[in-house]
């Protein structure tokens, strides 16, 4: 009816909470809102804007000819009249509009399951074979959970012949590939598109799974609709370059309604474009085209984080742990729940017993260590939201508390370096045969305990050391055979040319390469009178060194936090 009569809607879900509602309804100020007597809008709400109850109406009165509209039917999703389609995701995500117009204008029969059903997988499965349901429609998280019931059920729901998904990676493990594999004819969509846009390309996977990618490509372009892979700088970059994602078309839409600011920052001009004050939506997603001229989905642009220097996507680790055959699902996230300290932290779904060092392993033989998970957690379910994507907020803090082996510690040597295990660690105490890295340490707090250990008893000790022996117990049974920590000094015969030293040695090369210059030149001269506050010229230093790309951050808070104090006046 809203479609037929020319206007947009605003999906308010009944499960939202009533202030949730209230918001929504006064942000966006609509003329009417339609319901039904069980799902009034809260009181405020309802007296600021007219309510029609639906399941009250009389239409005996009401006209009876079609409303004209500017619609055509090349814009809405066709399909075969007569087929059962699924409506499962739920009204606030814009998937539902595409079902429910794509069935109910080509003929199709919209078979909706209770909400009970909807959220629980091996009962969605059977319900979907008792109902013959031919089309589905629904997120990939949602897709793994109904491919592992159907694998566990051995039902392999033969009248499902089309599956379509959107709204975050597609990836294709060997449950799912398992799923695929029992019923060739059915073919498998992946979609992608924003809600500014709906959906925008798209790529068909047909065919034997084994020859699957472990992701799908998001495809092409569909009609009327153009896709920019460009840089910082609005520029088109090559094939095989990732950049931001930028779509062009008529699915546009206007920007966001009362917004100007967010409507500017993400609805841009378009250079590309034939007709002037063309626009298009910066998506914020990265991608890059392959070599069959098709898009693939890299990550998130505000995913996308940087961990101790290192710039990583976390979306590369997830897919390397649903490599693993007892992991269904995959998660990756950065926490910081302690200040300064930033953990990439792996949340798993398995269907056959694992233990969290066995998936850090495994990540480990095939990623550099710097994208190894501190911690992995796992999990029954990854939780989502109501649109069924992945609800990172929800993720639990993870359990880094040390289970200790229940032996005491034995020598003054093993009490000291638990005590530096849990001081490096942020941890109230370690036990003698905890392991320093399954308790989220890594390179860089491995580094600063073998300085206080150095510090501590006076010997020299290796890095190596610690990544071989891990324990406190193991460690302290190895100080016995280092070294003393400093080499005594001897007197030298000074030779008749002193070598230079490197920064001299690259002076003398690019001297002799560019000849004179200024490069290297001193352009300013300040001098600072007045009292030295030091703790603030130590956070201006750290601040600006960490922006040339040093990994300073630990360092940078603890100083923040002495700043902090010391303007505060709780130090003297």
């Amino acid at each position: 009816a809203v479609l037929k009569a020319g206007a947009a809607y605003l999906p308010l879900d009944p499960a939202y909470p009533a202030a949730r509602v209230a918001h929504m309804v006064g942000d966006a100020r609509p003329a009417l809102v339609l319901t039904t007597t069980g799902h009034r809008p809260p009181a405020d709400t309802a007296a600021a804007t007219p309510v029609l109850l639906l399941d009250t109406l009389d239409v005996q009165d009401q006209p009876s000819d079609n409303p004209v509209h500017a619609l055509a039917p090349d814009q809405a999703i066709g399909g075969a009249p007569g087929t059962r389609a699924a409506q499962f995701t739920a009204i606030s995500f814009d998937v539902s509009a595409q079902e429910m117009l794509s069935a109910l204008m080509f003929g199709k029969t919209l078979v909706i399951p209770d909400e009970d059903v909807r959220r629980d997988a091996a009962r969605f499965v059977k319900w979907l074979d008792e109902h013959e349901v031919e089309e589905l429609f629904a997120p990939n998280l949602v897709l793994e959970a109904v491919a592992e019931a159907a694998v566990e059920q051995e039902r392999a729901l033969p009248r499902l012949r089309t599956i379509a998904q959107a709204g975050e990676a597609l990836t294709l493990n060997r449950v799912v590939r398992e799923f695929h594999a029992s019923t060739p004819e059915r073919v498998l969509h992946n979609h992608y598109g924003p809600t500014e846009t709906h959906v925008v390309t798209a790529h068909t996977l047909s065919g034997a799974p084994d020859s699957w990618p472990l992701t799908a490509p998001i495809g092409r372009p569909i009609a009327n609709t153009r896709a920019y892979v460009l840089g910082s700088g609005l520029e088109l970059v090559a094939p095989g370059v990732v950049g931001e994602l930028y779509v062009a078309g008529a699915g546009v839409a206007r920007g966001y309604l009362g917004k100007p600011g967010m409507t500017a920052e993400r609805f841009v001009a378009d250079p590309y474009a034939s007709e002037p004050g063309t626009r298009m939506y910066r998506t914020g997603d990265l991608v890059r085209w392959n070599q069959d001229g098709e898009l693939e989905f890299v990550g998130r642009a505000d995913h996308q984080v940087k961990i101790r220097g290192f710039r990583i996507e976390p979306g590369e680790i997830e897919n390397v742990l649903t490599e693993h055959p007892h992991i269904t699902q995959a998660a990756v996230v950065v926490r910081e729940d302690q200040p300064g300290r930033t953990r990439l932290v792996a949340y798993v779904v398995t269907r056959e017993t694992l233990r969290p060092e066995e998936a850090r392993e495994f990540v480990r033989e095939r990623l550099p260590e710097n994208m190894v998970p501190s911690a992995v957690a796992l999990l029954d379910s990854l939780p989502l939201t109501v649109n069924g994507k992945l609800d990172r907020a929800a993720l639990p803090a993870p359990d880094f508390t040390p289970t200790g082996s229940g032996r005491e510690t034995r020598t003054p040597q093993e009490q000291i370096i638990c005590d530096l295990f849990a001081q490096v660690l942020g941890l109230p105490r370690v036990g003698v045969d905890d392991d320093f890295f399954e308790l989220g340490g890594h390179s860089l707090l491995a580094t600063r305990l073998i300085a206080r250990i150095r510090a501590a008893f006076s010997v020299e000790i290796g890095l190596r050391t610690l990544f071989e022996a891990r324990t406190a117990g193991a460690v302290a049974a190895r100080l016995d055979t280092a070294g003393p920590a400093r080499l005594a000094l001897t007197k030298q015969q000074l030779p008749d040319a002193v070598p230079l030293s490197f920064a001299q040695r690259r002076l003398w090369f690019l001297h002799k390469m560019e000849g004179p210059s200024a490069t290297y030149n001193i352009p300013l001269v300040v001098r600072l009178n007045g009292e030295l506050d030091r703790a603030h010229v130590l956070v201006l230093v750290v601040h600006h060194i960490a922006g040339d790309g040093w990994s300073l951050g630990p360092l940078a808070a603890d100083l923040t936090r002495a700043y902090t104090a010391r303007v505060e006046g709780r130090v003297p």
